[in-house]
C-alpha cells in the first residue's frame, strides 16, 4: 500500500512539472517550478523502486541527497523569480546569485563524500535549508502584499496559499524532525502536505489558473501572436510600399498620356492615387503599433503627463460631446517612457470615445502607494460583453466592428508597453455601465511618492 502511495506521489509531482514545462516552456518561473517539483519527486524513488531491485541500495543515499538539497534551492530560486527579485534584472548578476545559492549544496556534497556510508548530516542540512524555506515563504508573501493588479493578485494569493503551508510543513517534518528523531519515517506526514498542495493546485487550475495553467492549458498565446503579427505587419508594410510605388508611377505615367480634357479618366486616376495613399497610411499605422520598440525610461510625473494629454485631447473630445476629467490622489514620479505611455493612454481614450457615440465622461485617475502606482482610464460607455473580454487584448480584435479608424490594436499596444515597463494591464467592464482600463506600475518604477501639495 505504501509503495502505491509513493508511486502516486512521484507521478503527481513529475506530472505537474511536465505540465508546467509543456504549457509555457520559455517562462523562467515555470522552468524553476518544474525543477523543484522534479527534485521533490525523486525523494520517493528509493522507497518505491529499491525493494523491487530497480534501484541498487548504494544509490539510495545519493537520491536522497539530490532530494534534500536541490528542492530547497529550486524552491528559493522559483520564489525569487516569481516575486521579481532582484527588481532590476541583469543576466550576469542574476547568474552569480544563482551560483552563490548553490554553495551550500556543494558543501553538503563534500560532507556526504567524507561520510563513511554517504549519509546526510541533518543538523548541517537544517542550518541552511530552513533559511531557504523561510526566505521563499517571505518572498511569496511580500510579492502578494505589494501587488496592485487584482487579477495578478488573485493568482499570487492562490500560489502563496498552496506553497507556504507546504514549505513550512516540509521544513518542520523533514529537517527539524530528523534532528529530533533520527531515522523516523517522515514521508507519511509529508505526504499529507503534498496531497493538500496538489489538491488545491488542481482545483485552482480548473477554476482560476495557477502559473498560467488553466483547464484548457492556455499557452500564453498573446505574446506569440504579437510576435507573429509584428513580423507579418513589417512584411506587409514593405510589400505594400513597393506595390503602391508601382501604382503611383503608373498613375503619373497614365496622367501624362491622357489629354487634360479627359476629366473623367483623370478623376478615376485620382481615386486610385488616394486609395493607394490610404492603404499605405493604414499599414504604416499598423506597423507603428505592432513593431518591436525599446523603451527610453526617464523620470515622469504622472499628473503632469495626464494634464498634457488632457490639453491635447480636449478639442477632439469636445467635438464628440465628451467631458474629460483628471483625478490625482497622488502625484508620483515614475520611471517610464513618456512617449509610449502617452500613446498607450491616448489609444485607451480613443477606445472610450468609440464606446460613447452619444457623448459621456472619461475619467483619468492616478493612484499610488508603497505597493505601486496605477493610471486608469474609465468611461461610462457601452461596456464590453463578458464573453468578449478575454479577447480584447488580441491584435486586430475590436468590439466596435469594422471601422476605418479602428484596427483593434489599441489595447494590444498598451499591453505591450506595460509589459516592457515591468507592469501589467487590468480590465473591468460591464455592459451599459462602462469600462475601466488600468495600467499598473510595480513599486520598482516609483521614484518618489509626492503629496497633494506638490505643484
Amino acid at each position: 500500500m505504501e509503495r502505491c502511495v509513493l508511486m502516486y506521489y512521484v507521478f503527481a509531482l513529475w506530472s505537474a512539472a511536465a505540465v508546467l514545462l509543456f504549457n509555457q516552456p520559455r517562462r523562467e518561473v515555470n522552468r524553476w517550478a518544474a525543477f523543484f517539483l522534479w527534485s521533490a519527486g525523486i525523494g520517493g524513488l528509493t522507497d518505491w523502486l529499491a525493494p523491487s531491485g530497480f534501484i541498487p541500495d548504494a544509490y539510495g543515499p545519493w537520491i536522497q541527497f539530490l532530494n534534500h538539497t536541490l528542492t530547497p534551492y529550486g524552491v528559493l530560486i522559483f520564489c525569487m523569480v516569481y516575486a521579481g527579485r532582484p527588481r532590476h534584472h541583469r543576466r550576469k548578476r542574476d547568474l552569480k546569485i544563482k551560483i552563490g545559492l548553490l554553495l551550500p549544496v556543494f558543501a553538503m556534497l563534500a560532507q556526504v563524500l567524507l561520510t563513511k556510508d554517504y549519509r546526510i548530516h541533518y543538523g548541517w542540512l537544517f542550518v541552511w535549508t530552513c533559511p531557504y524555506y523561510v526566505a521563499a515563504c517571505a518572498l511569496l508573501i511580500g510579492a502578494l502584499s505589494s501587488e496592485k493588479n487584482p487579477q495578478k493578485r488573485k493568482s499570487m494569493w492562490i500560489t502563496t496559499w498552496i506553497m507556504v503551508p507546504t514549505l513550512l510543513g516540509v521544513m518542520l517534518l523533514i529537517n527539524v524532525g530528523n534532528i529530533i528523531w533520527p531515522g523516523y519515517d517522515s514521508f507519511r506526514y509529508v505526504s499529507l502536505f503534498i496531497l493538500y498542495s496538489m489538491g488545491v493546485a488542481v482545483i485552482c487550475t480548473f477554476v482560476y489558473g495557477v502559473l498560467g495553467v488553466r483547464l484548457k492549458f492556455e499557452r500564453d498565446p498573446l505574446d506569440r501572436t504579437m510576435q507573429a503579427v509584428s513580423s507579418g505587419t513589417t512584411m506587409l508594410n514593405h510589400t505594400i510600399k513597393n506595390e503602391v510605388g508601382k501604382i503611383a508611377m503608373s498613375t503619373d505615367n497614365v496622367k501624362r498620356l491622357l489629354s487634360p480634357d479627359n476629366e473623367t479618366a483623370l478623376e478615376q486616376l485620382d481615386v486610385i492615387a488616394n486609395a493607394s495613399k490610404h492603404l499605405l497610411a493604414m499599414t504604416g499605422r499598423m506597423q507603428q503599433q505592432m513593431k518591436a520598440f525599446k523603451l527610453v525610461e526617464q523620470p515622469v510625473r504622472a499628473d503632469q503627463l495626464l494634464a498634457e494629454l488632457q490639453l491635447r485631447e480636449q478639442e477632439r473630445l469636445r467635438s464628440h460631446g465628451i467631458e474629460l476629467k483628471v483625478l490625482c490622489t497622488q502625484r508620483p514620479w515614475l520611471l517610464a517612457d513618456a512617449v509610449h505611455l502617452k500613446e498607450a493612454i491616448s489609444n485607451l481614450i480613443s477606445n472610450s470615445v468609440e464606446a460613447m457615440p452619444d457623448g459621456g465622461v472619461i475619467a483619468l485617475t492616478v493612484t499610488a502607494d508603497r505597493k505601486g502606482a496605477a493610471i486608469s482610464v474609465k468611461d461610462n460607455g457601452m461596456g464590453i460583453p463578458e464573453e468578449q473580454q478575454p479577447l480584447v487584448f488580441e491584435p486586430f480584435y475590436s468590439t466596435k466592428g469594422h471601422r476605418k479608424s479602428n484596427f483593434g490594436l489599441g489595447l494590444t499596444y498598451a499591453y505591450n508597453v506595460m509589459k516592457k515597463s515591468g507592469g501589467s494591464v487590468g480590465l473591468e467592464s460591464r455592459e451599459s455601465v462602462g469600462t475601466e482600463i488600468t495600467l499598473y506600475f510595480p513599486r520598482s518604477k516609483i521614484i518618489r511618492l509626492s503629496g497633494r501639495e506638490e505643484p
